[in-house]
């Protein structure tokens, strides 16, 4: 099987965390008012196909990485798991002494955070290897088209909210949507600055 590229990663994670939210927002809710059991099992269970496929996506690049980013990998896992565990054992403590009220739906968070850590982590560690995960080399996505796609997102779920007259979750999500923008802007601007630099040293 040939190496997947960083590019068509990207791509394929993207597409997936798009039908993972359309999922969330669009079918995952009906399970409420849904009377067969099986279909009940059916729409509770829609969003998990896009999830097991960017774990495999995962995998295979892990896989297929050289031995530094396979070590930036793993540490980037590895303190995930750890923050998550951490997590998991406060949560269950507080919960256990009915100091904090929790139910099943909190697990829905625990691979987006382990997804986050595993991202940030591996991004600081690359760093101090010397490899810019930032950058936007050509057989990669620019990070802040990748931004930009995920404000899109949260955009699309704060849109959904509204409609559902939820003006709490929408201002929130609506927030989160603002700040990935700005984020977004940022990076465009020192992506431009660094294309701009290399025009530029290139015609020295």
């Amino acid at each position: 099987m040939p190496r997947l590229k960083e590019k068509r990663y990207q791509q394929r994670v993207l597409l997936a965390m798009t039908v993972y939210v359309a999922l969330m927002v669009l079918v995952w809710p009906l399970v409420r008012t849904a009377s067969s059991v099986p279909l009940r099992w059916v729409l509770a269970l829609a969003p998990l196909p896009p999830m097991l496929y960017v774990i495999a996506l995962m995998a295979r690049r892990i896989r297929d990485s050289d031995e530094l980013e396979q070590r930036t990998h793993l540490i980037g896992l590895g303190v995930a798991t750890g923050v998550v565990a951490t997590l998991s054992l406060v949560g269950g403590f507080l919960a256990s002494a009915q100091v904090l009220a929790l139910d099943g739906s909190i697990l829905i968070w625990v691979f987006p955070v382990m997804m986050i850590c595993y991202g940030f982590t591996r991004w600081v560690v690359a760093q101090r290897y010397g490899d810019d995960l930032a950058c936007d080399a050509d057989e990669s996505i620019a990070l802040h088209w990748r931004v930009t796609a995920f404000a899109a997102m949260f955009g699309f779920v704060a849109l959904f909210a509204y409609l559902k007259r939820d003006a709490f979750h929408a201002g929130m999500v609506v927030g989160m949507a603002a700040a990935l923008i700005v984020v977004a802007l940022a990076r465009a601007v020192i992506h431009w600055r660094k294309r701009r630099a290399r025009h530029r040293d290139g015609h020295a």
